[in-house]
């Protein structure tokens, strides 16, 4: 099985009673308290651990040479075949009570080579409760280190939190100051962007027509255009993959050289690594072979030199001669012996100095060989750079076309879809020319209502005048106060009920008149607010009015009813009419002085006005 453990090494020095050096090496594993394996390894263990295993480093730098094989099996481990393993190899399955060979191994193609071996004991029960008192009082030092700096961490964030709460009120005030600001800018913005919309809405309809045209010409021309560019973007891509096959196949047949080429240069770099081992080999043959000659030599002049002694000594002692006779017989047995060896080893060596020769000439031929195999080589690397280079700018360029293809395609389709936001837009408008006719037909027939009612008016102010020059007459004649209407009927009623002391003139009755002609469908429970202006009409003079109430807007077509502004132009000439003042009158009054058509309906109340005809 695979386990991750954790090495610890220390050095401990002990001074009694004789001053001494251990190597403590503990093995623990962080998952498993009871893991726990030990080694003490002092100067004398080392000294047999050493001779054991063959090491050829000291006791001082054993710990370092250690921990840096520990360091490369850490750097191996991710790997999927390591180079350095630490194998923990025991006697029994378990590893648990039994002792264990810890092995740092290198492996290679060839053999598992072990560096270092070294013999754990198993901790008992004493070694391993000490082991876990040391780790629960480093996990209660860290807990100590973790509270405080919790603590600490808890009041630099409640001190935070009261400030950003602080800072959050002060912002949240300027907030809704701020936001009262902008929606009083927001409705100003408004109101004057509802005035510009309507400015712009008239241009853009005029601009649309234009546009539309100019759109579609454009339309079509970019579309011819585009057409050929792709016409003549495919037939380039075709020639541009015609010409990369082609490449692509030389390159192919490139690298096929280069490899064989490779093989080749391999197989004469072997041949050459041996030729150099047996050329290494013959040179200590020739050394050993020069040492023994030397040796030969030297005993040959000893043997010289006795030969001399002896002859002096037969000169001088005549009764030694045949012993000095005996020597010389065997000394010359020798010496011919030697030389039969000394000519027998020159002759080998004549030979071996032959091959050697031979060898050498075969090393030139060899490298002159490699020299050529090595500038075929260069040839063909640069040949390869330069089709690489040719592949890599025709790749560029490719990518690059297809980067132009996707970018006509994108424009192609955003121009879709602006074709597209146009034609909304254009359907938008035509419905709003659509309301706008709608409106403008109603406004007409408004228009025709308005001129009905002025011509009536006027019918009645006609006859309101000549009422007034019969009142003038009779005044002149009899001095009466009151005058008869051509209709049989008081001209000014005076209203007791309603606190009006003045009379009202009859045309006031005529108010509700637009609205009876055009909102026959409003219920008659709701009140009513009129907005009544007259005008000066050709045959009479004008009639000065103010008027403070808005008429109410037609639901069904959210347009205002009554007369228009020009019908309401003040003018120096007028007659000034009596009226009422900001009272509420009774439609019932009036009824004797309306026509059958234009008399208001009886549950329809008549709200204050606020015109002041002054009499």
């Amino acid at each position: 099985r695979r386990l991750n453990v954790r090495v610890n090494i220390e050095l401990l020095s002990i001074s009694n009673p004789v001053h001494k050096k251990d190597l403590a090496v503990r093995l623990t594993d962080d998952a498993d308290p009871f893991f726990l394996y030990n080694l003490v390894i002092s100067e004398e263990d080392f000294q047999s651990l050493k001779s054991q295993q063959g090491l050829l480093v000291d006791f001082s730098a054993f710990p370092q040479k250690f921990i840096d094989l520990l360091q490369q099996c850490i750097q191996e481990q991710n790997k999927d075949i390591p180079r350095f393993l630490l194998q923990l190899v025991s006697s029994a399955s378990v590893l648990d009570h039994t002792p264990v060979s810890l092995n740092v191994v290198e492996t290679n193609p060839f053999k598992h080579l072990t560096h270092l071996s070294l013999k754990f004991l198993p901790g008992n029960d004493a070694e391993i409760k000490k082991f876990l008192a040391s780790c629960l009082k480093c996990l209660k030092e860290d807990k100590m280190m973790l509270e405080e700096k919790l603590r600490k961490t808890e009041e630099d964030l409640t001190r935070q939190l009261s400030y950003t709460q602080q800072s959050l009120s002060e912002k949240s005030r300027e907030l809704d100051k701020l936001k009262n600001e902008w929606t009083s800018y927001t409705t100003a913005l408004t109101n004057k962007h509802t005035q510009e919309l309507t400015n712009e809405k008239e241009k853009a309809l005029q601009a649309q027509a234009q546009y539309q045209q100019q759109h579609e010409q454009q339309k079509k021309e970019l579309e011819n255009l585009h057409q050929k560019s792709i016409q003549q973007l495919q037939n380039r891509l075709s020639e541009l993959e015609v010409i990369n096959k082609d490449l692509t196949e030389r390159r192919y047949k490139g690298d096929s050289t280069v490899r064989e080429l490779k093989a080749k240069l391999s197989g004469i770099e072997d041949e050459c690594q041996r030729a150099k081992q047996e050329v290494l080999s013959l040179r200590r043959e020739n050394t050993t072979l020069d040492a023994e000659c030397h040796e030969k030599e030297k005993l040959i002049n000893q043997l010289q030199t006795r030969v001399a002694v002896l002859e002096q000594e037969i000169k001088d002692k005549d009764q030694l001669v045949m012993r000095t006779k005996e020597v010389l017989d065997a000394t010359q047995e020798q010496k011919a012996i030697l030389e039969e060896s000394t000519e027998k080893k020159q002759s080998h060596i004549e030979k071996l100095e032959t091959t050697i020769k031979s060898l050498s000439a075969e090393l030139l031929k060899a490298n002159e060989i490699i020299k050529k195999l090595q500038g075929d080589l260069k040839t063909l690397m640069s040949k390869l750079k330069l089709k690489n280079t040719v592949t890599i700018q025709q790749e560029k360029l490719l990518a690059e076309k297809e980067e132009r293809l996707q970018k006509e395609q994108r424009e192609l389709q955003e121009m879709g879809q602006s074709l597209r936001m146009k034609e909304q837009e254009v359907l938008k408008l035509q419905e709003q020319l659509e309301t706008t006719i709608q409106k403008l037909e109603e406004s007409k027939q408004l228009l025709k209502t308005n001129e009905n009612v002025i011509t009536w008016l006027n019918k009645q102010l006609n006859e309101i005048q000549m009422a007034k020059k019969l009142e003038t007459s009779a005044s002149a004649h009899g001095g009466a106060r009151t005058a008869i209407s051509p209709h049989g009927m008081p001209d000014r009623p005076s209203f007791p009920s309603s606190g009006i002391n003045h009379p009202i003139s009859p045309l006031y009755a005529y108010q509700n008149f637009p609205e009876a002609a055009h909102n026959k469908n409003v219920n008659s429970q709701c009140p009513i607010q009129f907005n009544t202006q007259f005008s000066k009409m050709n045959r009479c003079p004008d009639v000065q009015t103010a008027t403070a109430a808005g008429h109410p807007a037609n639901k069904e077509n959210g347009d205002n009813l009554g007369l228009e502004s020009k019908y309401f132009k003040k003018k120096e000439d007028s007659i000034p009419l009596r009226g009422l003042s900001q009272n509420t009158v009774n439609s019932e009054y009036l009824k004797p002085y309306l026509p059958a058509k234009a008399q208001p309906s009886p549950k329809a109340a008549v709200t204050p006005a606020s015109a002041y005809f002054p009499g």
